[in-house]
């Protein structure tokens, strides 16, 4: 007892079991920080910091963290071979020497290793979070001492994430000409505040579902007025980064923050596209039983041909264990679905959107919330049934854990190549539309990444080329081609 009456607390044995909590968590999570406690109650947007240049042009939860942060990027940089390789070939050409990147991306370890790769090639950045937990404090200062002007800390509010986004936006004697986003913030801050803004952006490269939808319906408007790259419907980026990348990280993300154990249990994954795909396989290697939910017919009949049952939600919302939602829409899990759940649901999102689950309906008299780790939540009803919420229903994978190097390693590749395309290309080569990457570009990701497997590649023989109709160096599918 007296060495639990030693720490400091301001609200008794609440903020005592959430400062334990939160130690025993981040102190393994890539999320972590090294910040030290007594900074947290100071918000970075109130604090004058320089890095050792004297550069004030950032905003980062403690800029004393940079030598931190460099240990990961370093750390990173051993698994993502790929895009080293690619920042060597390219080093001397600087196909980006002009470029001015604004960026709104996860900032981690791995994203830190693009933004350098993209100014080893000649770009300027300058750069936000796209998500308000999922950002590397260390990592982010770690940028800031290299010269980067990022604007980003874990636990930004939302006020805080619109101005972050702002400040890279709005810079005297600096005007981006290029946009590199996820998730369409972004580009939907720049067309709401600063449409001039537009006259000199070459083109937009979007890396995520929601981002991407955005996009279109801009363009079906006929508001889109800049070339886009939809990096998310590339094979590299949706078969690896969606499909790869989620079987492992939903494991990840959930053993961190509940210590669940799935032989057994009962779960519900709405949506079946690669991120469903992916986290479906994961969950019934270790033995869940798994329900998927489902608009779309082929979808649905692949889950069924995979061993999987397909549902309505509410047939067995009173009886899963854990919701998860990977459909990039909203509203999939309402507030009738909540109050319908059993004690000690878990309800998480994959979807990179955190609309998919209604949070905002549980903000009210009514409902307790407990914060009892950190990202974990416990709603509690009148009656005392409690769901746990984890990240606010907000992306599971990136707030509450890691997400694999190599896999982001491809999907970097490919932003990179998008960006350098888009930023080369002839004018009239793209019009005021959305691309996908051209499918060379995809091939040449995948074969960057081959040798990381000691893989070797069959090449065709003149005569096999002739016969299939193709060129030998590719591509070796057409676009219409379902990997």
């Amino acid at each position: 007892m007296q060495e639990f009456t030693k720490f400091p607390t301001k609200t008794g044995r609440r903020s005592l079991s959430r400062s334990i909590s939160q130690s025993s968590t981040d102190s393994y999570s890539s999320a972590a920080s090294y910040t030290d406690s007594s900074d947290d109650e100071v918000s970075p947007r109130e604090k004058q910091q320089t890095n050792s240049k004297g550069s004030t042009n950032f905003c980062v939860k403690n800029i004393k963290q940079a030598e931190f942060g460099r240990r990961e990027i370093e750390i990173a940089e051993q698994d993502m071979s790929a895009l080293i390789s690619l920042r060597k070939r390219a080093q001397g050409e600087k196909p980006l020497a002009g470029a001015k990147i604004v960026g709104c991306t996860h900032i981690t370890a791995q994203t830190a290793v693009l933004i350098e790769t993209l100014c080893a090639l000649g770009a300027q950045c300058r750069w936000s979070a796209c998500n308000i937990y999922s950002t590397q404090n260390e990592v982010a200062a770690a940028l800031a001492e290299a010269g980067v002007a990022v604007f980003a800390w874990k636990g930004e509010s939302e006020d805080d994430f619109w101005w972050c986004i702002d400040r890279c936006v709005n810079m005297d004697g600096w005007q981006a000409n290029m946009i590199l986003d996820d998730g369409g913030d972004l580009t939907h801050w720049v067309y709401k505040k600063y449409p001039n803004v537009f006259k000199k952006i070459r083109g937009i490269v979007e890396e995520s579902v929601t981002g991407v939808h955005r996009l279109y319906q801009l363009s079906k408007a006929g508001k889109l007025c800049v070339p886009a790259m939809n990096v998310n419907d590339s094979v590299t980026k949706q078969k690896f980064d969606n499909l790869y990348c989620c079987r492992e990280s939903i494991l990840d993300g959930l053993k961190r923050t509940t210590d669940v154990m799935f032989g057994g249990k009962q779960v519900v994954v709405c949506g079946y596209g690669e991120v469903g795909k992916g986290c479906c396989a994961a969950l019934k290697a270790l033995g869940a039983i798994v329900y998927i939910t489902e608009i779309d017919p082929i979808c649905a009949l692949q889950a069924c041909m995979d061993g999987f049952r397909v549902v309505k939600l509410n047939e067995v919302i009173r009886q899963v264990d854990v919701v998860i939602t990977c459909t990039g829409n909203k509203n999939v899990v309402t507030r009738e679905h909540l109050d319908r759940m059993k004690n000690s649901c878990i309800v998480c999102n994959m979807g990179h959107s955190n609309t998919e689950i209604d949070v905002t309906s549980l903000r009210t008299p009514e409902l307790t919330w407990e914060r009892v780790r950190s990202q974990v939540d416990h709603v509690i009803w009148p009656d005392g049934k409690r769901v746990v919420l984890l990240a606010e229903g907000r992306l599971l994978n990136l707030s509450c854990s890691t997400v694999p190097t190599f896999v982001l390693s491809i999907t970097a590749t490919t932003q990179a190549l998008a960006l350098i395309e888009l930023y080369n290309a002839p004018e009239g080569r793209y019009k005021q539309d959305v691309y996908l990457l051209p499918k060379k570009m995809d091939e040449y990701v995948a074969s960057l990444h081959l040798p990381s497997f000691d893989a070797h590649l069959t090449e065709l023989t003149d005569d096999q080329a002739k016969y299939l109709g193709l060129n030998k160096n590719g591509p070796f599918k057409p676009n219409y081609y379902r990997y």
